[in-house]
């Protein structure tokens, strides 16, 4: 087992989480102490206006070092961690044109932090014809396991639910003997998640979220907007399938006219109705959808989950999981993956061709052939 650091600051731009996990890549040993860094408003706003862009275009530099300098900071305040997982911030996701673009370089993280550090888990995912998303899956088959061996779950299918800047769904089958096996995992992008409704709220209202669900809960979905919403050909398309965070850009369009409220009411809507939408794609009704990230503090979005779901909608807890640090530390499991040469995605997963090892491994010291438990000197 390694004791390892993964780090992730996802499309919802809120900040950095890092979470310690004990893990070989297969099974979960133990899960450690975990901890979170607020993206300032300063900081937001260079993000922001990196969005989209590619290496090299104006702004990229200056969002990566934001990245870096973010993630280094809350590292060395894990001095016990023996390898680093480091996602880094996605600014643009076109894996069927140009590719995936996650800013920030491993390379600088090993050397500052003085751990190995791996990295850049999508670009070869996309390279051999894969979506590079969703990467959690793999991870969600491990957290499953790990219930069920705790009697936290029945032996039987189980979905996860993913509600950051975009939502993703993962079934995934605890029994299967690895999640790279046949059958053990289907998993894709359902559709928009916190990423609009945000927008939104940062737009009419100058802030960063609907705190509680308590704007959209006072409203009323249009339903006109999200019946043009939902004829988005991306719902009938069969997964596994990604979105870049800004896919359904005519969603704010759909909104625009109507009060605050009622938006934010529509966009929620529009949320739940995604996820209902991907349910025909899942090989059987799974005994229950556990809901993590950001989405799942929203009780707007929770009750629009649960109204008319066929399976209990539940926080990620009720499995004994945290659902704030579950993509950190997916990330610290897929580092040991990759240190490992273990797959990370595959055909169920991502719609790659067979079972990929993507990411790269950067030591602090480059003439260090291998991985080596390295004592923290970060300055």
């Amino acid at each position: 087992m390694i004791r390892v650091l993964g780090m992730m600051s996802g499309t919802s731009m809120d900040g950095v989480d890092a979470a310690l996990i004990e893990t070989d890549g297969i099974r979960i040993g133990a899960f450690g102490r975990s901890a979170f860094r607020a993206t300032s408003a300063n900081e937001a706003a260079v993000l922001r206006a990196a969005l989209g862009r590619w290496p090299g275009d104006p702004g990229v530099a200056e969002a990566a070092r934001l990245s870096e300098d973010a993630h280094i900071a809350l590292a060395c305040d894990f001095p016990e961690a023996e390898l680093i997982g480091y996602h880094g911030q996605t600014l643009a996701h076109d894996p069927r044109g140009r590719g995936t673009h996650q800013a920030g370089s491993g390379v600088r993280l090993a050397a500052r932090t003085g751990r190995p550090v791996v990295w850049d888990f999508r670009t070869e995912d996309v390279r051999q014809g894969g979506e590079g998303a969703p990467l959690a899956p793999f991870f969600h088959w491990a957290c499953a396991v790990w219930a069920l061996e705790r009697g936290l779950i029945q032996p039987a299918p189980l979905a996860f639910l993913n509600l950051g800047g975009v939502g993703n769904i993962t079934w995934v089958d605890p029994l299967a003997p690895a999640p790279e096996a046949p059958g053990a995992c289907l998993a894709f992008d359902t559709g928009p998640a916190n990423a609009p409704l945000n927008d939104l709220m940062q737009t009419r209202r100058g802030l960063a979220l609907d705190r509680d669900g308590a704007l959209a809960g006072a409203g009323r979905p249009d339903q006109v907007a999200l019946a043009r919403f939902l004829a988005d050909p991306w719902f009938d398309r069969p997964p596994p399938k990604s979105l870049d965070r800004d896919h359904f850009a005519a969603l704010p369009e759909l909104v625009a006219a109507l009060p605050d409220a009622d938006a934010a009411a529509t966009m929620v809507a529009a949320i739940a109705a995604s996820v209902r939408a991907g349910l025909r794609w899942l090989p059987s009704v799974p005994q229950a959808m556990l809901v993590c990230g950001g989405g799942r503090r929203n009780p707007a979005i929770m009750a629009a989950l649960a109204s008319d779901m066929p399976i209990a909608v539940l926080p990620v807890e009720s499995a004994g999981l945290d659902g704030d640090m579950l993509e950190a530390q997916a990330f610290g499991w897929l580092a040991v993956r990759v240190l490992r040469g273990l797959p990370t995605s595959g055909p169920d997963t991502t719609a790659a061709p067979s079972p990929i090892c993507g990411g790269r491994i950067s030591q602090p010291r480059v003439t260090q052939p291998r991985v080596t438990v390295a004592t923290s000197h970060c300055s």
